[in-house]
């Protein structure tokens, strides 16, 4: 197997990241601080900002932020514990036909600790080789630098990889490293044309149509 399919976590393999959205919301809603859909989309799913900078603008120092951070993460953290199955409906299906055939590899930007809490209750690592995450590279996507990391431990080449992705970030992230990307679209992406991707799906059966399409692609290259 010389080829390798790239898994984001949230949003892709499990719907977390509606959860992550919401632990914001709540946040900073204390702050008297609307985050809207389309607000979190431009901080958070674009560019990884974030909404810290407006607490800078209040005075806030590296120690409160620092605090502000850990009690949304909390938030989150709870968040992930009410809800019973954040499988992706459809997913595991897509995963099973081809772990067979393509190398298996999750990168993503979650924190080892929220990873290790959603994926407790899914069986979902059985099919990959390597998790790549917070922690494992210096700068978070959409610097390329995650799936740099997981490549050069699959020892494969940017031609023999394929990504699949949810968010802006993910596809710049992707697109950086030089691997064709696939985004499947969310509720708080759908109305995101991501002109760069290899293709745009909106369910787990179109992502597996292009995955079949990217295969048969390379084949013929």
């Amino acid at each position: 197997m010389h080829c390798a399919i790239l898994w984001d976590n949230d949003g892709v393999l499990v719907d977390s990241e509606r959860l992550f959205y919401e632990a914001n919301r709540t946040y900073f809603a204390d702050l008297g601080i609307d985050l809207d859909v389309s607000l979190y989309f431009e901080h958070f799913l674009c560019n990884n900002a974030g909404l810290w900078h407006l607490l800078r603008d209040r005075g806030w120092d590296d120690q409160r932020i620092a605090e502000g951070r850990a009690q949304r993460n909390r938030l989150y953290a709870s968040l992930l514990r009410e809800s019973p199955n954040l499988i992706n409906p459809g997913i595991e299906s897509v995963l099973e036909e081809f772990v067979g055939s393509c190398r298996m590899a999750v990168v993503t930007s979650s924190a080892r600790e929220h990873f290790d809490q959603i994926h407790g209750r899914t069986n979902l690592l059985r099919h990959f080789e390597l998790v790549v995450a917070a922690g494992d590279y210096a700068r978070e996507k959409p610097d390329p630098e995650p799936y740099q990391v997981a490549m050069n431990r699959l020892s494969v080449e940017p031609r023999d990889c394929i990504a699949v992705e949810d968010s802006p970030r993910g596809l710049r992230a992707a697109t950086a490293a030089g691997i064709d990307c696939i985004v499947l679209r969310s509720e708080l992406t759908e109305q995101h044309s991501f002109e760069d991707a290899f293709a745009t799906v909106d369910s787990p059966i179109e992502l597996g149509w292009e995955l079949r399409r990217w295969l048969a692609r390379r084949s013929a290259a």
